[in-house]
């Protein structure tokens, strides 16, 4: 029997072929515009599918499944999936799973690092003074910056991601410290980090403070306006995790009343709405949710979005599986 697979946006090339390669019958949606939650229960409809490539903006939750039940498998193309409600996916024994790759986890890594020397060189204030057409020559004093080594890097979160990220760090002769709900001694001896005991502890010490936890009630605006306050008004927060990780708004008025140096932002709580304010501050760096988007790591989870989908049609437990029941 043809198994019917749906993509709810354009992805790599490399996944779909794996699948179309099985026999499976695969459509995509190519809209390059956003689907609503309304419009993806539209599309899927449309047929019966077998199993679902979802995107992290596709929304995925019970009115879903109470408008699809014969859909049993959700394969996300990213490493977090906050946007699908997995434990409730359980429950109606449907299957979720995500695509965390090694090359996108160095993806997101070098953009952490990027984001991190674009702060301390301050390259965006300097482009646009640039383009502004103010520059006269040279100055002794023109953008005077931050130099990385020696200084404290703060990680909190200590997975594939933040172990990057502080291989990376470690090489720029940065110090590198770390809080975790777990302690990982692995990491700490492949990286050097040394381990905090709470993230108040990072926040008092670091230059930069790098968020790499995924988005759970738990972590939701674990980055507030008390512990802003605990940092130093020379530290820079770097977040390429989740929005909502942090409360934005208290983050705008951080920067404003200068209580921190600066920010480096790819994702955002209200995303893919900016604060009008964080837009017009000349000390923060913005960039689309792009942190994975190496033609490397995109293709990488292409490939492992299409084996999850793969595993499930064929009987077997995907390898990435996210809500075992």
């Amino acid at each position: 029997m043809e198994k019917n697979i749906f993509i709810t946006r354009k992805i790599p090339d490399i996944g779909i072929n794996m699948l179309r390669s099985k026999g499976y019958k695969v459509e995509v949606n190519l809209s390059e515009n956003i689907p609503n939650q309304k419009q993806i229960i539209k599309l899927l409809k449309k047929k019966p599918y077998d199993a679902v490539i979802t995107l992290l903006t596709d929304r995925i939750d019970e009115t879903v499944f109470d408008a699809l039940p014969g859909i049993k498998m959700y394969a996300n193309y990213a490493t977090g999936y906050d946007n699908i409600d997995a434990a409730e996916a359980g429950k109606r024994d449907i299957t979720v799973a995500n695509a965390p790759g090694a090359l996108s986890s160095t993806a997101v890594a070098e953009h952490t690092i990027a984001l991190m020397l674009s702060l301390a060189k301050r390259l965006g204030e300097a482009d646009a003074f640039v383009k502004a057409g103010r520059y006269r020559g040279w100055s002794p004093t023109h953008f005077m910056d931050m130099e990385l080594g020696g200084k404290t890097l703060g990680l909190i979160g200590a997975g594939r991601i933040g172990g990057q990220v502080a291989r990376f760090a470690t090489g720029l002769g940065l110090r590198v410290i770390y809080y975790d709900v777990k302690r990982n001694e692995q990491f700490e001896k492949e990286s050097g980090a040394l381990y905090q005991g709470s993230l108040d502890e990072v926040l008092k010490q670091a230059d930069f403070v790098s968020l790499h936890v995924p988005f759970l009630p738990a972590t939701r605006h674990l980055i507030n306006e008390e512990n802003l306050g605990l940092m130093k008004p020379a530290a820079f927060l770097i977040n390429t995790s989740r929005g909502g990780v942090v409360d934005e708004r208290a983050l705008e008025r951080a920067l404003k009343n200068k209580v921190i140096a600066g920010a480096g932002l790819d994702v955002f709580e209200f995303e893919p709405k900016i604060s009008r304010g964080l837009r017009k501050l000349p000390n923060v760096v913005l960039t689309p949710h792009i942190a994975s988007a190496s033609r490397e790591a995109r293709e990488e989870m292409s490939e492992i979005a299409a084996n999850n989908v793969i595993d499930f049609l064929e009987g077997r437990i995907p390898r990435n599986i996210v809500n075992e029941k």
